[in-house]
């Protein structure tokens, strides 16, 4: 099965190789809990080597900076010359690059990534709640909004899947009655046939494989570095 880096020796060794180029990886979490870091790491990986990489960044957190810290002086140039960052600002230009992306995805391309899935499909999807309530419409506007997050899943998973093509999202997490969801109900939760869950609590972080198709659920301590993440144990 093929695979690639994930950018991090630890982390690598935790996955047995790194990411699965055939399937759409969800890393998910609270804010600070290290997404975008994951998102970087991977990038620059294959940046460095030469290879294209998209990248899709809905929240703004893509640093030229910590992109530099990573790759190194010598190298960043390099990668950020590799990585093709697109800034949608509304979930209907996120739809719009992703039907791009479907019709006129090169060889070229070695890693997508979606940094921030959900949080402009938040935006529309309170909006539509809204007007629904309002016009007593039922749920007909929230599930027209959660069918065009499936459609945009679809998509992702169809890229990995006949162009194998690795493909990287992050996704928020709210709690609902005492209990921890990821955003988008089950639509990430189907389509992602990885999911890790990353936690900080109280500064002690831990990345945690919630689903895998060939290793078992496990979890690993971890620390952000200049360099990228370092291992800090193994449960």
């Amino acid at each position: 099965m093929a695979k690639i880096s994930a950018g991090s020796y630890d982390l690598n060794k935790w996955l047995f190789g790194g990411y699965e180029d055939d399937i759409v990886t969800v890393v998910y979490g609270s804010p600070g809990t290290g997404k975008t870091n994951f998102c970087l790491l991977a990038a620059v990986s294959q940046a460095k080597k030469g290879n294209k990489v998209i990248y899709i960044d809905t929240e703004g957190g893509f640093s030229v900076e910590r992109t530099r810290q990573i790759a190194g002086e010598e190298e960043y140039k390099k990668a950020l010359e590799n990585i093709f960052l697109l800034k949608p600002t509304s979930f209907d230009e996120q739809k719009e690059a992703f039907k791009k992306l479907e019709k006129n995805l090169g060889k070229e391309i070695s890693l997508i990534i979606v940094d921030g899935m959900t949080i402009l499909y938040r935006l529309d999807f309170a909006i539509a709640r809204e007007k629904d309530e309002k016009e007593g419409n039922g749920r007909a506007g929230m599930q027209k909004i959660n069918s065009e997050l499936a459609e945009n899943m679809k998509i992702l998973v169809e890229i990995a899947r006949k162009k194998g093509i690795p493909v990287i999202v992050t996704n928020q997490v709210y709690t609902w009655e005492n209990e921890k969801k990821m955003v988008g109900g089950d639509i990430l939760h189907y389509w992602g046939k990885c999911l890790i869950e990353l936690v900080n609590e109280r500064g002690k972080r831990t990345a945690f494989l919630r689903k895998h198709r060939s290793l078992p659920e496990k979890s690993m301590d971890f620390q952000i570095i200049d360099l990228g993440i370092k291992r800090k144990g193994w449960i």
